[in-house]
Formats: structure tokens, sequence, C-alpha cells
């Protein structure tokens, strides 16, 4: 099946593909959600899950058309398909400093660390959830872009959960507040929420528990 493709603001598109790690019984949605963001002179691909190789999927008509110049990774377990972004364009990638033991890229990471800013003007967040998460504010968008920090799940969005939600997580994400977003693009479920959302997602359960 081909990806799902969104287009949110000018210079700002998604695409959604199925995982293929999924498995029944996971506590997350099987459809996970790439980035796409012009900015600043720079095409930058945030935490892109490559389509089927076959060429007929749309996404790479699309990126083929306005090659990406920039791929950055804003979790661990999302480094993923960094490598085949990097080879078929030749793009800079920027990610986290550490990996999982079996999950390490080839290519070699330029590291983000909150409040860096990376190519096109974008900057890496703090979420507080001690995750090695950094979401990114595109502020020619108006958008702030996460991992998992947040998901869409009961029919809400929702942060996910952690130990110490209410000590640092909470108080991190409502320091977000203060810049002046419009769209949050998150990697499970719906995808696409404004502002309003997000406030209540600071008011509601966090989503799942920690192990």
């Amino acid at each position: 099946m081909p990806s799902e493709i969104r287009d949110v603001a000018p210079g700002l598109w998604l695409w959604r593909l199925r995982h293929p790690a999924w498995q029944q019984g996971n506590d997350w949605d099987p459809h996970v959600t790439s980035t796409c963001v012009e900015s600043g002179g720079a095409v930058v691909l945030l935490d892109p899950l490559a389509p089927p190789d076959d060429d007929d999927d749309p996404v790479w008509a699309r990126l083929d058309a306005r090659p990406p110049t920039v791929v950055a990774i804003l979790k661990p377990d999302h480094v993923r398909d960094v490598d085949v972004f990097v080879r078929r364009y030749g793009a800079r990638a920027y990610g986290p400093r550490l990996f999982w033991r079996d999950d390490i890229p080839d290519t070699e990471l330029i590291g983000i660390d909150p409040g860096d800013e990376l190519p096109g003007g974008l900057r890496a967040l703090y979420d507080g959830r001690n995750r090695a998460e950094t979401p990114a504010w595109l502020p020619q968008q108006r958008a702030l872009v996460f991992a998992d920090a947040l998901t869409y799940a009961d029919g809400a969005l929702r942060v996910w959960g952690t130990p110490w939600h209410e000590e640092r997580v909470l108080p991190a994400l409502r320091e977000l507040l203060a810049l002046p977003f419009e769209h949050v693009i998150v990697s499970h479920g719906e995808p696409l929420h404004d502002r309003a959302a997000f406030e209540r997602a600071l008011e509601l359960e966090p989503w799942s528990e920690v192990e």
C-alpha cells in the first residue's frame, strides 16, 4: 500500500507508513509519521521511515523533486532508515549521541542537544522525559514535531507517560507554550493536531506506563 501524504502548511508535509517492526500487542499504532520541511534554504527530513524500495511510492517522487539536504533524528529508536536517505540524497545527518545496541547507523550523526539550532533555522527542544528525545520547533511553519513525547490515543492527544510526569515533563512541555506554534505533529496515531489539543494533553492523564 502506498504511503499516505498530507500537506500541513507551505513547505511542510508528512507521510505515514506501517512500521515493519510493529507486532500485535504493541501499545502504539502500527502506522508512523515522517515529516519533511523546507526552511531557510534547507530541506529537512525528521524521523523518516523509508517507503518500499520499488520507487513507485509517491513519497520518493516528491523527495526526488525536492531532494532533502538534511536528515534529523529526534530519538534513538527512530534512527531506523537514516542510512537509506543519506545514501540516496547525500544529505547531512543529525541525531542522538547514543543508540540501541542493535540499531546503530553506518552514518556518523552530528549530535543534537536541546537548544541546538539545526539547518533551516529549526531548533531542538527539551521534553523533560529523559528518553533522549529532542522535539523540533519549526518557526517558519509555526509547528512542533515530536518523536514519542506525545501520541494520539483513546481519541485524544496525550503525553506519553514516565515516572516523573508531574515533576519534570509537564513543566518542560508547558515551557513550549511560549512558542507561537499552530501545528503539532506526532509519530503515532492521528499525526496532526492544533495548539488547543496540545494544551488539553497537558491536563489529561499520561498515556501508557514505563515498565
